[in-house]
């Protein structure tokens, strides 16, 4: 079966706000109430959602270095990568043979030396995970340090981004994203380096902030700075036939009917202008888009512009409370010729759009609280929601 012929993985997709959707013909109920609350679901959430699925962690430019290292933590799982001699990255938890304790205390930095040495009793373990040295007097005679080392967890690097699977029986990470790579091909994202990260704490439960990533019947009340970018947002939608009239407009070539950016608008920043010169294999229609979204659920969406990317990563921290961290990425000679006033027309976009998202999702997440409320129920332009609570409903049944 060619690329093309296969079917897009349920933990993967492109959004690329073209495509031909006809939107939902029945209502269908949302997940249940107490599913964005308590604490029973989020931990059930947390063993077959976050830890049999690759997570995604960062960019590779942050831990590019020999013996670089970052430390992270999934649910109630604490992890850390190092990049070993050989510049293989390696992913270990963040516990100690000996007697548990943790091992990485910084949250990135780059080691001084070729060894992971523990802060409590000094046990020292190479950058592959052997345990290399103890620190007792003596050790029992069927002692032997090939027995203790470092707990491995599975990491993958693709096109620069860092992903780790907590399972035993890691899922093939190239088979889910093949879909996804074909369309993001034309960008370089293994070659950008990260020119700003930014990081905010929710008060909402991760499918509240996932939900409202999938809609854009929020948009005009929402987000008009971005409705005022993209006007096809403005009337409520993601794509041009989420709309019952769609058929209407085929010949209207203005953005708010035929997608786009604005007049006059070339990039995602504070006044449309581009802070650096457009990607050289871009196609005239990625171009003409404005934007492109490529999705790992559960822990990631990619934005693609003309000239830069954004990852935001998006972890729970509790049950009605969640973490998404941005990293904005440049070509390098972007950066070098960047003015710190440039950055900000790009950052600052961002931030307002996520800030305003993260303002909502906590006022969704409020009114799920009620007793009363068992389900919602989902309008025709919520397909992507309903892809979404599909995806949820069949990890939970596994």
């Amino acid at each position: 079966m060619s690329l093309q012929q296969k079917p897009t993985p349920p933990n993967r997709r492109v959004l690329s706000g073209t495509e031909d959707f006809d939107g939902l013909r029945e209502a269908h109920p949302t997940l249940s109430g107490p599913s964005y609350w308590d604490p029973e679901i989020y931990k059930m959430e947390l063993e077959r959602i976050f830890y049999r699925h690759w997570i995604f962690l960062c960019h590779s430019d942050s831990v590019a270095e020999t013996r670089a290292f970052r430390r992270f933590t999934i649910g109630n799982q604490g992890i850390f990568l190092v990049r070993d001699e050989d510049g293989t990255l390696r992913g270990f938890h963040n516990t100690c043979r000996h007697r548990g304790s943790a091992l990485c205390v910084e949250e990135q930095g780059r080691l001084t030396g070729r060894a992971i040495r523990c802060p409590y009793h000094q046990w020292a373990y190479g950058l592959d995970g052997r345990l290399v040295a103890t620190t007792s007097h003596a050790v029992a005679p069927d002692f032997d340090k090939a027995d203790y080392p470092l707990y491995p967890v599975a990491v993958r690097e693709w096109r620069g981004c860092v992903f780790a699977c907590l399972s035993d029986n890691a899922p093939d990470l190239e088979e889910g994203f093949e879909r996804g790579s074909d369309r993001i091909e034309h960008w370089p994202l293994e070659d950008l380096k990260i020119g700003h990260v930014w990081r905010k704490v929710m008060d909402c439960n991760w499918k509240v902030f996932w939900e409202n990533f999938n809609e854009c019947l929020h948009c005009p009340n929402i987000h008009p700075e971005l409705c005022d970018l993209v006007p096809i947002y403005g009337r409520r939608i993601s794509s041009v036939r989420d709309a019952a009239d769609w058929q209407d407009h085929l010949d209207d070539m203005h953005p708010r009917y035929a997608g786009g950016l604005r007049e006059g608008g070339e990039s995602w920043t504070m006044d449309g202008r581009p802070v650096g010169a457009k990607f050289d294999r871009l196609t005239e229609a990625e171009l003409q888009r404005g934007q492109s979204y490529f999705v790992s659920m559960p822990s990631v969406f990619i934005a693609a512009h003309r000239d830069y990317m954004r990852t935001v990563r998006v972890l729970p921290l509790g049950p009605e409370q969640t973490e998404i961290v941005a990293e904005w990425l440049f070509p390098q000679a972007t950066l070098d010729a960047m003015t710190p006033e440039d950055l900000k027309r790009v950052t600052d976009f961002g931030i307002l759009v996520m800030q305003q998202d993260g303002d909502a999702s906590a006022l969704n997440q409020q009114g799920l609280r009620s007793h009363k409320y068992e389900h919602g129920v989902l309008m025709p332009e919520e397909h992507w929601v309903k892809g979404f609570h599909d995806w949820v409903r069949e990890a939970l049944a596994d």
